[in-house]
């Protein structure tokens, strides 16, 4: 086991999943689910076997969830496994010269540009812009004027869009946190969803319907994220530019390398990949920890006394040991990123399994942080396996909500921080209910999602 079994203190709350099926899928219901959610093609077997070799349209395919297997994929050999061609086929057209999914020279060279932009000194320098987004965010719910049920999807969507364009862009990008959000929800139910034809590799001159359905917004991103870039310019001309991460983007350079900096499509690449990879993943991860301190009483009590005791200064979020624990189980039992795909460049072998180039490597935290073998009690919300006193009880390479290896998410300290913050503002002055028994369940379009609108409960605390 990679977490203790004695460590319990919740009351054991299991949240909604999809039924695991029992039975081998053909190719037109894999196909099928493939693009109406990828979670329904897990069965029992790959909660319980650590590797699970098959074919499916994608070729031969090896399940990954043992954590040495993972780190020889992720770390070990990383040169060997890059993102492959189907990831690139469905979020290519926005992000294809981001972080995400460069390879080789490329990638190595903007992540090397920057990795100065997100270190522990950058990040802390944020806390104080991140806190006040948050307090404005929960002021405007004027809960001492009575109990309010929110779209906790649409809330946290508005917030991290909030605390992005303050922290990144100094609030460049128009304060349009809803055209934003809708342009973001069209791309992921349809655009960015796996369409039978590329799972097949059909030609790309053959037009997917979601391609097409989706035109709207990307040429939405596109348009505005071309004049924020062109704004930003100008005013680096003009020597009034904020201190901020575009201005870095835009002013970086490849001191180990040439000394280049990064193209303006190079740049616009990045800002729509922390779009999706850093505001969409924390207000999905924050609902999905909302959700599930509704359902635990003792767990909520906690955090809201940790809250009480927060000074609202960066250092004291170190302290904030149940927070940080509360949501690294969300993202546990929810990883915002559920599954990845890599594809074999030569042959290898994984742990005795023989790897053919051409193969593909799923390596899914869905499957890897709920698996039987892996974790104790592994459907239950146990926020108490993440305390630092049983935090190293977790194997590194069975807990991905960030990846791991060379590739791990560059904003991952970023992310927690502002999860955090968000999370105490918001307990600080506000109890947090269901309004019914019946549970969100989850669905995956690229990011892990609510099926259903999630609706909560908030109402002034009475004991502040």
């Amino acid at each position: 086991m990679t977490d203790m079994a004695n460590t319990a203190t919740s009351a054991g709350f299991r949240p909604k999943v999809p039924t695991r099926r029992s039975h081998k899928m053909g190719m037109i219901p894999f196909l099928w689910q493939s693009w109406r959610d990828p979670l329904q093609l897990w069965g029992e077997l790959h909660f319980q076997e650590l590797y699970v070799a098959g074919t499916s349209p994608l070729g031969r395919t090896l399940v990954v969830s043992d954590p040495v297997g993972v780190r020889r994929v992720l770390t070990d050999n990383a040169l060997n496994y890059e993102k492959g061609d189907l990831q690139r086929r469905v979020l290519g057209p926005m992000l294809a010269d981001g972080l995400l999914l460069t390879e080789g020279d490329q990638w190595r060279r903007a992540r090397r540009i920057m990795a100065p932009l997100f270190t522990p000194a950058y990040t802390a320098k944020t806390a104080e812009v991140m806190d006040a987004v948050c307090r404005r965010r929960v002021e405007g719910w004027k809960l001492d004027q009575g109990a309010r049920v929110l779209n906790i999807d649409h809330e946290m969507s508005g917030l991290t869009f909030d605390i992005l364009s303050a922290t990144m862009f100094s609030d460049d990008l128009d304060g349009d946190a809803a055209g934003f959000e809708k342009a973001l929800n069209q791309f992921l139910e349809v655009g960015a969803r796996i369409s039978p034809l590329d799972a097949l590799k059909a030609p790309d001159w053959i037009p997917r319907l979601g391609k097409l359905a989706s035109r709207g917004s990307s040429h939405f991103f596109q348009e505005r994220v071309t004049a924020l870039v062109k704004r930003r310019r100008a005013r680096l001309e003009a020597g009034d530019a904020p201190d901020d991460l575009l201005t870095a983007l835009l002013s970086a350079r490849d001191e180990e390398g040439d000394g280049s900096g990064l193209s303006d499509h190079e740049v616009m690449s990045n800002i729509l990949t922390f779009i999706l990879a850093g505001h969409e993943t924390t207000a999905r991860t924050l609902g999905w920890t909302l959700h599930l301190i509704t359902r635990d009483a003792a767990v909520a009590q906690k955090l809201k006394e940790e809250a009480d005791g927060w000074d609202r200064s960066s250092g004291g979020i170190k302290a904030m040991v149940w927070h940080k624990a509360v949501i690294e189980e969300a993202m546990r039992l929810f990883p915002p990123a559920p599954a990845m795909i890599r594809q074999a460049v030569a042959d290898d072998v994984i742990e005795g399994h023989e790897v053919k180039a051409g193969d593909s490597i799923v390596i899914a935290p869905w499957l890897i942080q709920r698996h039987e073998k892996l974790w104790d009690e592994p459907d239950v919300f146990k926020p108490e396996r993440f305390l630092p006193e049983n935090r190293k009880n977790i194997d590194r390479y069975a807990w991905l909500p960030f990846s791991g290896g060379p590739r791990i998410c560059i904003g991952a300290a970023f992310a927690m921080q502002e999860a955090i913050i968000a999370l105490a503002e918001i307990l600080k002055v506000a109890e947090v209910e269901a309004i019914t028994p019946v549970q969100p369940r989850p669905i995956q379009q690229i990011t892990l999602r609510s099926r259903e609108t999630m609706r909560l409960r908030l109402r002034a605390r009475k004991d502040v």
